[in-house]
This record gives C-alpha cells, sequence and structure tokens, in this order.
C-alpha cells in the first residue's frame, strides 16, 4: 500500500495530466455535451466524437488502474478526483451494450471497480446524471435565448 506521500504526489500528477489541452478539450466534451439518454444515442456520439469518447475513458481507465493496483490509495483518490464519478454515470447505464457491441468484456473495469467501491455509488451516479442533462438543458435554453430573432 503506498504512503499517503506517494498517493498525494500520483494525485497530483494525474491532477497536472488534466491540464493537458487535449484532455481538458475531451472532458469538457465529456461533461457538458456527452449525454447519453439510450445506448443508440450513445453509439453516435461515441462514434462521431470518437477521439473524444476514447481520450477520456481510457485517462480514466489508467488512473483507476493505479488505484486497483494499490498504487494509490483508493480515498485519497476519490477525494481528488470526483468528476470520475460524473464521468462514468453517464456510460454506466450501457456498460453491458457497450461491452458486448465493442467486443471488449472489460472495456472500463477498473473505472467501474473504482466508482462501483464507492460509498452509495448507484444513488451518486443518478444524481450526476440528473444535474448534468438538467446543466445542459439550462445551457440550450440560454444559448437559444441569446440568439437574436
Amino acid at each position: 500500500m503506498p504512503t499517503p506521500y506517494e498517493s498525494a504526489t500520483l494525485n497530483l500528477k494525474l491532477f497536472e495530466m488534466r491540464r493537458e489541452p487535449v484532455l481538458r478539450a475531451a472532458r469538457s466534451w465529456c461533461l457538458h455535451d456527452f449525454n447519453p439518454e439510450g445506448f443508440a444515442e450513445l453509439a453516435a456520439l461515441a462514434t462521431r466524437h470518437n477521439a473524444e469518447f476514447r481520450t477520456v475513458l481510457s485517462y480514466w481507465e489508467m488512473a483507476c488502474s493505479l488505484v486497483t493496483t494499490d498504487a494509490i490509495d483508493a480515498t485519497a483518490f476519490l477525494a481528488a478526483h470526483n468528476e470520475l464519478i460524473a464521468t462514468f454515470a453517464k456510460i454506466h447505464p450501457f456498460l453491458t451494450e457497450l461491452r458486448a457491441a465493442s467486443g471488449e468484456p472489460h472495456f472500463c473495469e477498473h473505472i467501474e471497480a473504482v466508482v462501483m467501491a464507492s460509498p452509495d455509488a448507484e444513488e451518486t451516479m443518478a444524481r450526476r446524471r440528473e444535474a448534468i442533462r438538467a446543466a445542459s438543458k439550462m445551457r440550450a435554453t440560454l444559448d437559444a435565448s441569446e440568439i437574436p430573432s
């Protein structure tokens, strides 16, 4: 098990990686514009925005693998990287279909292990999904009202 200092150091390095411009743009797309309500919509969005989809999920899968292999303390990781839960909440309802369609039965298994081990994971993800969808609808309404007639 890592020392608190080792976990903190790795968490800070992961946080620094999130500031890389391509990853930052992909995370922004995922958090704001990727809100699938069904598997067909998820597949279409993931295809149209394949680079963003892969960038975000591969980053979080790599980061979570550090937790599942005991390189980072899970509690410290979740405290530092709360965005992970919102990201996973978007694909979780479709994970079985996504794994079957991709032919990858272990797709996002490290993300799933870390998120689902957190207290009240299902309830937290449901709240995050709803909050993100509401914010997205609010942005769309504001954007539409700013368009001159």
